[in-house]
């Protein structure tokens, strides 16, 4: 899928630079924390395969899991790994039923049902699922349906998979808190959804950010909801993130 990103220069120009979710070139080296889970192993064919596989063979067991979609995950990936007390973060899909494996071929015609998503593995010691919530409302935004920035399209949707009703309750809430804080002029549209399954994605998406810091859409869309967590909350940032 190519995305076009509007950029008007300070001369007044304006020109199109073309981005694509599609690009398999990654770099070999990268700027990934020491101690992060590495992905890159994970079914060497294309990487798509069940949360719960995912968890067997990275030995994740002991860690609750957090479910949310805000936009490309190649943004959201990149925030959520920056957090202190989150141990893993994983693109894939989510809210697309459990009957049918997906495709990011087939999750871009917007038809499927599934929306680009990330699994959040934390340490509940460190860091709660409030807290979670909190920067997952400062890392997209969740006043705009069904898009974010030039992305478009239900697979783009803000939406929590909540596990259990006590999530729920505590998805509604920090909705309110959002909406009572003014942050946004705009209400929330945040969907809470049951979790039904989660899909890892392919596995070129895995760190993506990290591995191709200077790719367009990184720079352009990715970089600023980044630098936008580390300035608003750089209290639940990991060391090592504000040291670079």
């Amino acid at each position: 899928m190519t995305r076009y990103i509007l950029i008007a220069s300070t001369l007044f120009s304006v020109f199109f630079i073309q981005a694509t979710c599609q690009n398999t070139t990654t770099n070999t080296t990268s700027d990934v924390v020491e101690g992060s889970v590495d992905k890159t192993e994970i079914n060497k064919t294309n990487g798509v395969i069940k949360l719960e596989e995912y968890v067997k063979e990275l030995k994740l067991e002991d860690y609750p899991v957090a479910i949310v979609a805000g936009g490309c995950f190649w943004c959201t990936e990149a925030v959520f790994e920056r957090v202190e007390g989150v141990v893993d973060v994983v693109s894939g899909y989510a809210g697309g039923g459990i009957k049918n494996v997906p495709s990011y071929k087939w999750i871009g015609t917007g038809k499927s049902g599934f929306a680009e998503a990330i699994a959040i593995f934390y340490d509940p010691e460190v860091v709660s699922y409030e807290t979670l919530l909190k920067v997952f409302f400062i890392g997209h935004d969740p006043t705009t349906l069904n898009y974010q920035g030039p992305d478009h399209g239900t697979q783009y949707r803000s939406a929590i998979f909540y596990q259990s009703e006590e999530e729920k309750m505590k998805d509604e809430v920090a909705i309110k808190k959002v909406d009572a804080s003014g942050k946004y002029s705009d209400p929330v549209v945040t969907t809470l959804e049951p979790y039904d399954q989660f899909w890892t994605a392919e596995t070129y998406h895995q760190n993506f950010y990290e591995y191709n810091p200077n790719q367009g859409y990184v720079r352009a869309v990715s970089r600023p909801k980044v630098e936008k967590v580390l300035k608003e909350v750089p209290e639940l940032i990991k060391k090592d993130y504000l040291e670079k």
